[in-house]
């Protein structure tokens, strides 16, 4: 399985790599491609492509402000294919948020 996702919080620096490293950790468990830009204090990192969004299985946007380019995950909205939450909920409960990704 391949995700991509973003994660950024308000203030930018704790929680969006926060976020970022449970989503990395919890997929490499489970075998699965993962991919996750930040959208932090340092501005973008790693940043996504086109083709890595368009092949991608889902995508999650851990997200408490509005980022940079959220129209690229259009069509997977409109394919029922992205999650997005909190990064908070993200940390606290990444198991269940891998679950619901593996389920899209």
């Amino acid at each position: 399985m391949k995700i991509v996702g973003v994660t950024a919080c308000t203030t930018g620096i704790a929680h969006t790599y926060m976020a970022q490293e449970a989503l990395e950790k919890e997929c490499a468990k489970r075998g699965f491609e993962v991919k996750i830009e930040t959208q932090g204090g340092m501005g973008i990192d790693n940043e996504l492509t086109e083709e890595e969004i368009a092949d991608a299985d889902a995508v999650i946007l851990a997200i408490a402000i509005g980022i940079e380019g959220e129209e690229r995950f259009e069509e997977k909205q409109d394919q029922g294919k992205v999650i997005t939450l909190d990064p908070s909920n993200v940390i606290k409960n990444v198991k269940d948020v891998v679950d619901q990704l593996v389920n899209l």
